[in-house]
């Protein structure tokens, strides 16, 4: 790898980053964020033309989101879960990444009892206490039960099978969802998690179930092969994760030999802008949800439990940087990284890569705008169309096209 020590910020950003034992060209990183490109939960075309035109845009690695590692762990239907039958088409994805020059990540979750998937195998979703099921009350779903200690060991081993899956599919990393509500996020957070076993309490035991996930996932893949960590700074509610916990959450992550972490933040079903900040598109996500009952419940409620604060650049980077200080191992930087003066002040702050979303969205080619040009800024207004057209045929995009093209 090149010497760094003499590069200016924004230079820095361009220079190689060694994750576990894969070093990518540059210090970009597509955020892992739910496309919805997988028709039938299948891999479609969309999401391998989505992912090859980011890395021909410049980024280092590009991560696929959201696979859950069983068919119980969607959120709905039409969400990928890992299984041979998806092998090929990933196969195709990675090697039209590589083609591009970039890395390509896997991310895996599990929903935990956020779910309204109705073909769940046992009809009702778990997590780690029973509790409501607000997504699911409208389909029939509306109890999540607790997890059994044998429902936590099979859920355990569906990463480990998920994470080998991915490495034979040819993805160069792993991410592993801690954060954003999802069920090992559950059991971290004391505000969901209300066990008074072993995995529920205190802090080592709310981390128990994750840790054994990591512990599994590591022994399955070969000893170089990153395994990447998304993590909730603050669950973004009263009661929730804060942030002394999730600094030690990243020491624990770090001795079991995590190889970078991805601090964000919000829980899905509770504070799920708290991730975007900016605008709510509550009346594109009325238009395109296909349920009625769904819809309602938007259109009467979706204000009281949909807020979000203004947006700024770099919104997460207090909180990460208090974070990045307490672990040796790499560290990203996401939230509202739009623009070549935020992407220097990352450098600058210390954080080993800077971790994109929107900006992606909005211009493919970022990273090589932004090589062009070190003060480019992305054109992206915080709008958050980009959430309900995640719901629309064809999956996430920007809806500044249809502006720039002349459409309403």
């Amino acid at each position: 790898m090149s010497d760094t020590s003499e590069a200016s910020p924004s230079q820095k950003a361009f220079t190689p980053v060694k994750l576990g034992d894969l070093v990518l060209r540059n210090r970009f990183v597509k955020a892992g964020a739910y496309e919805g490109m997988c028709p039938g939960g299948m891999p479609g075309d969309e999401l391998l033309r989505h992912h090859q035109a980011i890395a021909r845009g410049g980024v280092g690695m590009t991560t696929v989101a959201y696979c859950a590692v069983s068919a119980d762990g969607r959120t709905f239907a039409q969400q990928m879960h890992m299984r041979p039958e998806i092998l090929p088409p990933l196969r195709r994805l990675t090697e039209a990444v590589h083609k591009e020059g970039a890395a390509v990540s896997l991310q895996l979750g599990h929903c935990g009892y956020f779910s309204r998937n109705r073909e769940a195998s046992r009809g009702w979703p778990r997590g780690p206490s029973a509790t409501l099921n607000l997504l699911g009350f409208l389909v029939g779903m509306p109890i999540a039960r607790r997890m059994r200690p044998a429902d936590i060991a099979a859920v355990t081993e569906d990463f480990a099978r998920a994470a080998a899956m991915a490495r034979e599919a040819g993805f160069d990393a792993v991410e592993l969802h801690l954060g954003h509500g999802y069920l090992l996020s559950q059991f971290l957070s004391p505000k969901t998690n209300r066990r008074r076993d072993e995995y529920g309490g205190s802090l080592e035991n709310r981390l128990r179930f994750p840790l054994e996930v990591v512990r599994r996932v590591r022994a399955s893949l070969p000893a170089g092969f990153p395994v990447l960590c998304k993590v909730n700074l603050r669950d973004g509610f009263r009661g929730g994760l804060e942030l002394e916990e999730s600094a030690a959450i990243a020491k624990a992550l770090e001795r079991e030999g995590v190889s970078g972490l991805v601090p964000s933040g919000g829980f899905v079903s509770r504070s799920a802008f708290y991730l975007f900040r900016g605008k709510i598109p509550l009346r594109q996500m009325i238009a395109v949800e296909h349920l009625y009952r769904q819809k309602l419940a938007l259109l009467l409620f979706g204000r009281m439990v949909m807020r979000s604060g203004p947006f700024h650049e770099l919104f997460f980077r207090e909180d990460a940087l208090r974070l990045r200080a307490t672990v040796k191992m790499p560290v990203g930087l996401l939230g509202g990284v739009v623009s070549g003066d935020g992407v220097a002040t990352a450098m600058q702050d210390g954080f080993d890569f800077v971790v994109l979303g929107r900006a992606l969205v909005a211009e493919p080619d970022f990273v090589e705008r932004l090589r062009r040009d070190p003060r480019f800024r992305s054109r992206c207004d915080a709008c958050n169309q980009c959430v309900a057209e995640m719901d629309r045929p064809g999956g996430v995009r920007c809806v500044l096209d249809d502006v720039h093209s002349g459409q309403s």
